[in-house]
């Protein structure tokens, strides 16, 4: 089984590399992030075109995450994260498909810091800590997929001192990562590249891509039972290079 997530930076806007990636890679599970697509307009037909079943929460222009599954359709159990009754942002959607939990997460960039953004981004994080705590208590082989918005160690990214300032890199961005890590989560692409230089992220400007200009953001982290069964981590880099890509490259992990 393979597992993937993919932050789509637009699903209409990229939607021809999407298809393309789903056809040559074929994932059994894809989780998507930044739709920025509202319900009504979503490409059903073409995503079930290619295979998959479509379950998504969308937002219109902005944020949206999905969950596709081949040849199957992901039995929707949660939409949002408990705690902010008046949190209204599309970041999170957790199903059960394959004989497996999964969770499409975009977290919040939080940028300006400090600030609002930065404050909402670590109340988000502890939201979602709860949450998986909750899946780990239940026992449930999950998979935690997403954009998290956070660059864990210094060689996660090309210069850590190009981003010292930005919230990415923040002590307590990377503490309440560490905080899920520590409950029992295991970082899939972390354990398969212990010291670090792979990138999932290239920036549109100042050549990012070209330069190879890069960092770690989108991140699997499976709770024990997946850990146990743990294959393979890597990411489709070549996707990032191709006319009209995301700025994400497919990130994903495969499992016995």
């Amino acid at each position: 089984m393979k597992v993937a997530t993919f932050n789509i930076n637009g699903i209409k806007a990229r939607l021809p590399r999407l298809v393309e990636w789903l056809e040559e890679t074929r994932p059994d599970v894809a989780c998507l992030q930044e739709l920025k697509s509202s319900d009504e307009t979503m490409p059903v037909k073409e995503i079930e075109a290619a295979g998959y079943g479509f379950l998504y929460h969308g937002q219109k222009g902005f944020n949206g995450v999905a969950i596709l599954a081949r040849d199957a359709q992901p039995v929707e159990i949660q939409r949002g994260l408990a705690g902010e009754a008046e949190d209204e942002q599309s970041r999170y959607l957790e199903a059960d498909v394959h004989g497996i939990r999964v969770a499409s997460i975009y977290l919040p960039n939080g940028n300006p810091q400090p600030g609002p953004k930065f404050d909402y981004k670590l109340r988000w994080m502890a939201r979602l800590r709860e949450r998986a705590k909750a899946l780990l208590a239940s026992e449930i082989p999950t998979v935690l997929a997403g954009d998290y918005n956070v660059i864990p160690h210094d060689d996660d990214v090309w210069d850590p001192r190009a981003m010292a300032g930005d919230a990415l890199m923040q002590p307590e961005s990377r503490d309440a990562y560490f905080r899920l890590l520590g409950d029992g989560w295991t970082d899939a692409l972390r354990s398969r590249h212990p010291a670090g230089g792979v990138w999932t992220f290239w920036d549109y400007q100042a050549g990012g891509w070209q330069r190879d200009h890069g960092f770690r953001i989108d991140h699997l982290l499976l709770s024990p039972a997946m850990a146990d069964r743990l294959v393979d981590a890597q990411v489709d880099k070549d996707h990032r290079g191709r006319e009209k890509a995301s700025d994400h490259a497919p990130t994903w992990a495969s499992f016995r």
